[in-house]
């Protein structure tokens, strides 16, 4: 069965382009042109992953990034015009996987769908990683302690499973990078920042990702 997609944007080509390309290379493809809308698209059709587009009627990308994280940890690449780089970490720091801004390839936007998707559906082998007090659970995407479980992002788990597979080693940004996006894009890497603090808040009150200023971050047991 294809893989559903779910793209909102208020701007009709933009979703006739995503629409073709995205149909061409073998998805389902649902669309929507306004937050409200998206949103109950998002709920009745669940989809396998959300294009949305940050500056909508009804209800802006942002808000609705910040309503689907509070239900689900549904893959979110996000569109964007606005070329300010907090803009664009606002969306990363409420949960987005991705974003690509626009003008953009179709082709492009296609390969992080599928890249994004590959992601979220993980590796069968090595369902448990466990480093410590924590172990992730890949079939899940959960950070489990002791005394409670944490849901993560397919992003933020990428991320601590990396960290945690090699605990005490300093990973740079383009690393971490190259680890979930499977290629390094320089002008991403400070996204990294958005998702780190998103795993921190997660993982407290302990203090498992620690910042090495000027290199990276490592994962302390």
């Amino acid at each position: 069965m294809a893989q559903k997609i779910l793209v909102i944007d208020d701007e009709a080509k933009i979703v006739e382009i995503c629409s073709d390309y995205l149909h061409a290379a073998g998805f389902d493809v649902i669309t929507a042109g306004d937050g409200l809308q998206g949103l109950a698209l998002a709920r009745s059709r669940k989809p396998d992953l959300i294009v949305l587009d940050l500056m909508l009627p009804g209800m802006d990308g942002l808000d609705l990034c910040r309503t689907l994280r509070q239900e689900s940890n549904i893959p979110i690449i996000m569109l964007t015009a606005r070329i300010e780089e907090n803009d664009k970490l606002a969306g990363l720091e409420l949960g987005a996987d991705d974003y690509i801004t626009k003008p953009f390839s179709a082709r492009e936007l296609v390969a992080r769908v599928r890249t994004v998707l590959r992601r979220a559906s993980g590796d069968s082998s090595g369902d448990i990683i466990q480093v410590g007090e924590i172990a992730l659970d890949r079939t899940r995407y959960q950070a489990i302690f002791p005394d409670r479980s944490v849901s993560l992002t397919a992003t933020e788990f990428e991320l601590l499973a990396t960290m945690m597979s090699q605990p005490g080693r300093i990973f740079t940004r383009t690393q971490l990078l190259n680890s979930v996006r499977g290629i390094a894009f320089e002008s991403y890497e400070r996204a990294i920042d958005s998702h780190i603090r998103n795993l921190r808040r997660k993982l407290e009150p302990g203090e498992y990702i620690i910042t090495v200023y000027g290199i990276g971050y490592k994962f302390e047991e």
